[in-house]
């Protein structure tokens, strides 16, 4: 897969914090038909103190029947810190070597983290969709930024998400009487598409298929590497 090279990722935050007020700016969000969806795919990262190290998987599945056609791994040192709001800096490095591997061209990208819904805008979906220039959504397990009411306890219930006075996603519950999700447009699809796509990649788990299987897969890869 191509990527566009945005900047260089050695920063200080001070110059992260301008890189992302700056690609904020390129974010780009529109409706996304599922009818033109053929490949969705799935990242996650898993990290191993043990080695020092964070391991990426990305998963490629065909849509809508969800079946796997690719999977691939990476690994490498940390070249960021842990911290809360700058997490694409510490994850996007190793997922770019997993994302050089993929042959196969997918049309959306579901990624474990956030989207717009971000203190800058730019969460992990956003600055991975950008540099792949492909749509993508942020499925985050737990909120970052905004404020919401809770939805309803069906599949399919949600809330908006608010940040600075603007939707920035949705508050969206995946399965009957589970904790929802926090779905965030990334790049080049809207609230709308987005929490669409989460809905028609689920199963029977809480997580869509294409980041429970991507987190299964970098889990895998770090035991393996562990031994």
């Amino acid at each position: 897969m191509d990527l566009k090279t945005l900047h260089p990722w050695d920063l200080d935050f001070a110059a992260a914090r301008r890189v992302q007020e700056r690609l904020r700016d390129r974010v780009s969000l529109r409706p996304l038909s599922l009818k033109k969806i053929e490949f969705v795919a799935g990242a996650d990262i898993a990290v191993s103190k043990k080695l020092d190290s964070v391991i990426a998987a990305v998963v490629v599945s065909a849509f809508p029947s969800l079946e796997i056609v690719e999977t691939r791994v990476a690994a490498a040192r940390f070249v960021f810190p842990y911290v809360p709001g700058f997490l694409s800096f510490r994850e996007i490095p190793v997922l770019v070597k997993c994302l050089r591997k993929i042959r196969t061209p997918f049309d959306v990208m579901l990624c474990d983290g956030q989207g717009i819904a971000h203190p800058r805008g730019l969460g992990l979906a956003s600055h991975l969709g950008l540099l792949m220039d492909v749509p993508s959504v942020g499925c985050a397990k737990s909120r970052l930024v905004g404020d919401y009411a809770a939805p309803g306890l069906k599949r399919g219930d949600y809330k908006p998400l608010a940040y600075g006075g603007k939707r920035v996603g949705s508050v969206l519950r995946t399965r009957d009487g589970v904790k929802p999700l926090f779905i965030s447009p990334g790049h080049l699809v809207d609230i709308p598409s987005s929490r669409r796509i989460v809905l028609a990649t689920l199963s029977r788990y809480r997580l869509p298929e294409p980041t429970r299987r991507a987190h299964a897969a970098a889990g895998e890869e770090k035991r393996r590497r562990e031994q």
